[in-house]
């Protein structure tokens, strides 16, 4: 199996220095840009929106990943994607539509994802997946960072990546919350191929070093 996409999420970032941020860790070799959407409503914190999604997509080529923590989700879908999402992501019950949802990301040219909370289930998906280009499993809960791991979350990483194998389709399968070095082996055991790091990225001296340490983490998985 190949090594995981690490997605450093910007929410750890130097928000005084966004745009030196967001060059720097693309060119420590980040294979993607995690960037929270985060609206004080659907979860408690408040983060940014499209106009610094925009701002941003000039200092990096790589793809942005943007997850949406907002409700209602629908209203906002065309502008995160004109501001340069490539991948835009939304949790199923920020809208009563996930079905068409997905349907207007991709129609808008953007690939699509479903984000699932801790007590979300798999089956959310189940119905879906002809339209699911990533499911991200949040290993905490969604709205702070910094938070630890969850290790209820492994069973559902491990259900998914059957379910995924099993549909043939090529989806991603995401973790975000609490990855760090120590839990990198065992989501990529359970069957994750892309990493969101917030402070094991951009706390860290050394971005290439920390991206390579969730690369080739610490043999941890058993």
């Amino acid at each position: 199996m190949p090594p995981p996409l690490i997605a450093p999420s910007l929410l750890a970032a130097d928000f005084a220095r966004l745009g030196e941020e967001v060059a720097a860790v693309a060119a420590a070799g980040a294979d993607w840009l995690h960037l929270d959407i985060m609206d004080g409503h659907f979860v408690p914190n408040i983060s940014f929106g499209p106009v610094v999604v925009k701002a941003l997509r000039r200092h990096a080529a790589i793809p942005f990943d943007v997850h949406l923590m907002i409700a209602p989700a629908d209203p906002y879908l065309a502008a995160f994607a004109e501001a340069g999402a490539d991948w835009i992501s939304l949790h199923p019950e920020a809208g009563p539509h996930l079905h068409r949802s997905l349907q207007t990301i991709r129609a808008l040219g953007k690939k699509a994802g479903v984000v699932l909370n801790p007590a979300t289930p798999v089956e959310t998906v189940a119905h879906v997946l002809d339209l699911t280009d990533l499911i991200l499993v949040m290993s905490v809960n969604p709205g702070f960072g910094g938070q630890s791991f969850l290790d209820s979350q492994l069973p559902k990483i491990a259900t998914l990546r059957r379910m995924i194998d099993a549909s043939g389709r090529d989806i991603r399968l995401q973790v975000d919350g609490g990855v760090t070095a120590a839990t990198a082996p065992r989501c990529i055991k359970a069957g994750a191929d892309v990493l969101v790091a917030g402070t094991a990225v951009f706390g860290q001296a050394d971005y290439s070093a920390a991206m390579a340490a969730l690369r080739q983490p610490r043999k941890q998985a058993a």
